[in-house]
């Protein structure tokens, strides 16, 4: 049974500019440093079909792992890194956060569910994220019985 709380949030708005400069100085080594071996692969096949649709798809990940950190209360420092937070669709579209390694762990013994919500336009992105609070015990038994 969901009580309704919510155990963070977090949001990020960026210029899509900011990581087109990014981009171009550093081009697939940043690709590599920002995203997750599954969203490298979305990364190649839209970069490959549309070049601006590559840089908006790494700029929306970005801002949405930039959002997560805040949510979770602890900005970029471990374990929370870039690449152990990938931000997917689902098959019907809708993102999901998936998360990697020690940040996986850290994060189970401390949260629910994640949810993110990203937008974009030719200049901008934004990114919301909701983190659920880890479901009580006596929830847990409530959902058994």
């Amino acid at each position: 049974m969901s009580t309704g709380s919510i155990a963070g949030i977090g949001t990020d708005l960026l210029r899509v500019e900011r990581i087109e400069r990014i981009y171009a100085r550093h081009g697939d080594r940043f690709v590599r440093r920002i995203l997750g071996a599954d969203e490298q692969l979305v990364h190649r096949r839209r970069q490959a079909r549309d070049p601006s649709r590559g840089i908006r798809y790494l700029a929306t990940r970005f801002a949405a792992k930039e959002a997560f950190s805040k949510a979770i209360g602890l900005g970029i420092h471990m374990p929370m890194t870039w690449s152990r937070v990938q931000v997917l669709n689902r098959p019907g579209g809708a993102p999901e956060i998936r998360l990697s390694g020690p940040l996986a762990d850290w994060y189970a013994t401390r949260f629910g569910r994640a949810h993110v919500s990203m937008t974009d336009e030719a200049d901008m992105v934004a990114a919301f994220v909701v983190i659920e609070p880890l479901p009580a015990v006596a929830d847990s038994k409530e959902s058994i019985a």
